[in-house]
């Protein structure tokens, strides 16, 4: 029996195939003072019986970036550590029944060569010589990755702690962590047992690669890590004679993969509603464990694969497995340090895909932890997106009992989680839902999306197409270009930065100039060292020692975390103040004349210019009125004290109709803002994406003095711009953009939509994207030709790098 050392640089806890490739990958970086614990032994958790498929192509081109080098990793794993993985390249083939898929799926196709994965569109009858066992009577067509493959999971994480080892990491098992130490917010090491023995570890970093297990272990530091373990099933069959080597198969209008392993088949589920499981705690003895069987709940699934694969008719079963994963409440599994503590560093909840998952991921996090910044742009998976309030196990409950289902379920634009809804609301959530608006969800915030005409059903009807909103959106956007929107915005993040160092604090974290008078609105980022963006923000003075900063909902708990990470010894203080107040925004050129009609207070220019904030009456209230646009319209967002805000809403609503007001939803304002060119962060902007490549550098004083990523920035001046931010617009009126299409140069693939929606004012699809320009003018850039592919057909598009609706910004300024 190992006895766990009293110091080390960094713990991991939990010895899956996730800690194992932690363990791994910090070892490689040279960190020798590495201990894995493992509550019982390695694997015993869900690795397993994981059913070990290796698929690189993932929905980003990061999340691809991982995937594929999990699958490099593993090739060359056996070699390096003399541990078998079972590693094989055997290629897979996703099959569609429907034409909703066949599109999905080709837009996969044209996503994997912008990624450089080797892919090719095929026809049932090439899936049949590849497949022979298949019954294609109904396959719409298919796409072959040929370098993805199968292997033995157990195996890959033992493989990957021998190498772990190898390197001077100390990984023992037996031992439970029972407590995660911290002092003033930040991590001091752990306590364990070991049998009869306890102790305690100190450490400056500690991991939490506990699985199913993390959530409850992570909430006793504070730490919120929603997860919640799902029964995932599958079948093993015996030998079948003359079964030969096959891809694996992939069967997502049926909730089904297929795995051939040594003559045998393995058939595996992800059903549309799945089994929550472990809402009361998992027990201490758990440990190489399955669940009950369930037939009655697998049998829908296999009485499919008997008609998709016949050979299943006539094959036993030897196996009926059923066994425990945990899910996230948006698919996507959570890597990077948590916002609460520092130094509490997390990877885990995997949705089944934890071992293409993990060797990436742990590349990626021991890079982060070792560089103090990621090694690229991974905010799909960073922890920092979790919402406090995720960590609640009814809801956990609730949504895992979908989002399992979700992975094979058609991945429409727009599609809503139906599941665990209405849990944060707006003030004036019953007024817009009495007025036809149907809801979509953001960190929780139920937000109107589009606003049904009476008589129309408030439903989405999902579509690779023209959805059934989409007259709705454009009578909407109309409305903000010709007269007069009303969005609720109330999911904004707002949070006060105010006290002595307020300003100075600002200046250091912000690369526009914070130094305003009272009253004055500043757009601009946060940037890292390396002159990507940290965060979108608009930040308003409010008083000599008080600010007022205004961050996408998504984003607040990562806006926080970077603020509190930074603020040092600085005497300020930062308040999540997102629920005191409700967002009104009213925007388009009857704005100015409707606030008029409300209230008493002057809306000229001269009273009320861009940029300013003041405090207004309307109706019988108050309001903060901001003169700022994310749509490209004149128009002010409202500040609303949450106690007043009906009110304020009735007050716009019975005046408006004199001025053509319309209720719009989140999809007009993104359309609005596309036709404007106007960034989303997570999609158009991101820490990886420089500031001034971004088309961003109109808020950037370098002038200013000293700030973080200044110095990154004064270096892209010099050396010039590797790529540049470009506005398309499809020529065609009818195709649709929303992102991931494929970006074609002079012919050649260079890049990816990073978001695209419809421009009713403009008449077409618009997306932005990155082109590479190392040593080109701007006008090199526009020279080109430019296609979009969509699906495999390529069509026309204009290139523009200033917006395409009012390039001098008029509008907002009437």
């Amino acid at each position: 029996m190992t006895t766990p050392p009293t110091h080390a640089r960094a713990v991991i806890i939990g010895g899956g195939v996730s800690g194992c490739s932690v363990a791994y990958h910090l070892a490689k970086l040279g960190w020798r003072d590495i201990v894995l614990l493992e509550r019982k032994q390695l694997t015993s958790g869900t690795t397993w019986h994981a059913a070990g498929l290796i698929g690189q192509l993932r929905a980003s081109i990061n999340m691809t970036r991982l995937a594929k080098y999990s699958a490099d990793l593993y090739v060359k794993l056996e070699e390096e550590t003399g541990v078998a993985t079972g590693m094989r390249q055997c290629g897979s083939i996703t099959v569609a029944l429907t034409e909703a898929r066949k599109e999905e799926i080709y837009r996969q196709a044209s996503l994997a060569r912008a990624f450089d994965v080797d892919v090719q569109e095929v026809g049932p009858d090439e899936v049949l010589k590849m497949y022979p066992h298949l019954n294609i009577s109904d396959v719409k067509a298919a796409v072959h990755l040929p370098l993805d493959g199968q292997c033995d999971p157990a195996n890959i994480a033992m493989a990957l702690a021998k190498g772990a080892r190898q390197n001077g990491a100390k990984i023992i098992e037996g031992v439970k962590v029972t407590a995660v130490n911290t002092a003033e917010g930040k991590v001091t090491g752990v306590n364990w047992e070991q049998g009869e023995e306890a102790g305690t570890i100190d450490a400056d970093i500690v991991v939490n690669c506990g699985g199913m297990w993390g959530r409850d272990l992570a909430a006793q530091s504070g730490v919120t890590l929603p997860l919640h373990a799902c029964e995932h099933f599958y079948i093993v069959t015996e030998a079948i004679e003359g079964l030969s080597r096959l891809p694996v198969l992939r069967v997502p209008d049926e909730c089904a993969y297929y795995k051939e392993d040594a003559g045998k088949m393995l058939l595996g589920a992800f059903e549309p509603v799945a089994k929550p499981w472990g809402m009361n705690g998992i027990s201490e003895d758990f440990c190489f464990d399955q669940l009950p069987e369930d037939f009655d709940h697998f049998e829908p699934i296999l009485e499919q694969a008997v008609n998709r694969l016949p050979l299943l008719a006539t094959a036993g079963i030897h196996t009926f497995f059923n066994g425990p994963e945990s899910f996230t409440p948006d698919d996507s599994y959570y890597l990077g340090e948590a916002p609460e503590v520092s130094g509490y560093w997390v990877a885990a909840g995997y949705n089944s895909i934890g071992i293409v998952s993990s060797g990436g991921a742990g590349f990626a996090l021991a890079q982060w932890i070792n560089d103090g910044e990621p090694p690229f742009d991974l905010w799909d998976v960073d922890i920092r997106r979790a919402q406090p309030f995720q960590k609640n196990r009814h809801y956990l409950r609730e949504r895992v009992s979908e989002t399992l289902g979700l992975l094979y379920a058609d991945h429409f634009p727009y599609r809503q989680k139906a599941t665990a809804r209405g849990v944060r609301r707006s003030p004036i959530h019953e007024h817009l839902k009495a007025r036809g608006a149907v809801f979509g969800e953001t960190a929780g915030w139920e937000r109107a999306n589009w606003f049904a005409d009476e008589g129309q059903e408030r439903e989405y009807r999902y579509s690779w197409k023209r959805q059934n909103w989409f007259e709705n959106q454009a009578r909407e956007h109309r409305a903000v270009r010709e007269a007069v929107g009303l969005f609720d915005m109330t999911s904004f993040g707002k949070i006060r930065v105010e006290g002595r160092d307020a300003l100075s604090f600002l200046q250091r974290l912000c690369a526009n100039d914070m130094d305003v008078a009272p009253g004055r609105i500043v757009y601009t980022q946060m940037l890292n060292a390396r002159g990507g963006i940290e965060c979108d923000l608009t930040v308003t003075r409010l008083t000599e020692t008080a600010f007022l900063l205004v961050v996408p909902g998504a984003t607040l708990q990562r806006d926080l975390a970077w603020l509190r990470r930074h603020v040092g010894d600085s005497f300020a203080v930062i308040t999540d103040v997102t629920a005191a107040e409700a967002v009104l925004c009213v925007m388009g050129p009857n704005a100015r004349s409707l606030l008029q009609a409300v209230s008493p207070n002057d809306f000229s220019n001269d009273a009320h210019p861009f940029g300013i904030a003041r405090e207004i009456e309307i109706g019988m209230g108050l309001a903060r009125a901001h003169r700022v646009t994310y749509v490209g319209e004149l128009g002010w967002e409202l500040y609303v004290s949450s106690d007043q805000a009906a009110h304020v809403f009735e007050t716009l609503a019975e005046a408006g109709g004199d001025h053509g007001l319309k209720l719009c939803g989140l999809h007009t304002l993104d359309s609005c803002r596309i036709e404007k060119a106007f960034r989303h962060f997570g999609h158009d902007i991101t820490d990886e994406d420089h500031v001034l490549e971004a088309g961003l550098g109109f808020a950037v004083k370098t002038g200013k003095g000293d700030f973080i990523g200044r110095d990154a920035v004064l270096a892209k001046r010099e050396a010039g711009l590797s790529r540049r931010l470009v506005q398309f617009q499809l020529r065609d009126p009818e195709p649709l953009l929303f992102h991931n299409e494929v970006i074609v140069r002079d012919g050649e693939i260079v890049s990816i939509i990073t978001s695209g929606n419809y421009g009713h004012h403009l008449g077409g699809a618009i997306g932005l994207g990155y082109v590479p320009s190392a040593g080109e003018s701007a006008a090199d850039v526009l020279a080109s030709s430019y296609e979009i592919e969509i699906a495999g057909e390529r069509h026309q598009a204009i290139a523009s790098l200033k917006p395409l609706y009012d390039p001098g910004a008029l509008r907002v300024r009437m």
